[in-house]
């Protein structure tokens, strides 16, 4: 997992509300057994044409969102059934966060597993960034990870949740597991100074 601290970045825009992460990433492309090249999939039935060329008119498709680094989507993003293809598709197109009024949980859960930012603003500053895109669609917005903020380009700075271990996490570019490794020296000591527990688990 790469280390996420700031990011300036332009945005690209799908507005559509509860997209589910079938059509994120189709089911029919959950086969795979390697993450890479799933951000050639990501929005597939949105994004080609049934002879697989692409729509000319998706977003995705266009100079505007082959270059942004974040994409703001309507409320529920991510909502129905749970698969990690979501996110890596995601971020295998090159999003590095995604900002929305709402995420479904376990959409959330796994992106923040995997470094990708799920950002949650409120409807006004998410109405701003929508306008933006539409407006100036090569404007860029700033996230500090460390401060949990986004500048936006009047300078306005708008705050965002995230938990402390997700956090610690991504600005240190560690999965749970790789977290969990980087205290073996302090476990082992712990176990190690209580023998009779370490025996009494092992029985």
């Amino acid at each position: 997992m790469e280390k996420f601290t700031t990011l300036a970045a332009s945005m690209v825009a799908i507005p559509t509300e509860n997209i589910d992460t079938d059509q994120i990433i189709p089911a029919r492309f959950l086969k795979v057994t390697d993450k890479n090249g799933l951000g050639d999939n990501l929005f597939f039935d949105w994004r080609y044409n049934t002879d697989g060329s692409p729509k000319e008119d998706f977003v995705l498709n266009a100079q505007q969102g082959k270059k942004a680094g974040v994409l703001v989507a309507g409320d529920n993003f991510g909502c129905g059934s749970s698969r990690e293809h979501a996110p890596w598709a995601i971020m295998g197109y090159g999003f590095q966060a995604v900002i929305s009024t709402s995420f479904a949980d376990i959409f959330r859960n796994n992106s923040l597993k995997l470094g990708l930012l799920p950002i949650i603003v409120d409807k006004d500053t998410h109405l701003q960034l929508m306008s933006l895109v539409e407006e100036e669609p090569d404007t860029q917005i700033t996230i500090d990870l460390e401060n949990q903020t986004v500048q936006l380009p009047d300078g306005r700075k708008v705050k965002f949740p995230i938990d402390n271990f997700s956090k610690t996490c991504i600005l240190n570019g560690v999965d749970q597991l790789g977290y969990l490794q980087s205290h073996a020296s302090a476990v082992e000591a712990y176990e190690a100074g209580h023998p009779d527990r370490v025996n009494t688990l092992a029985t």
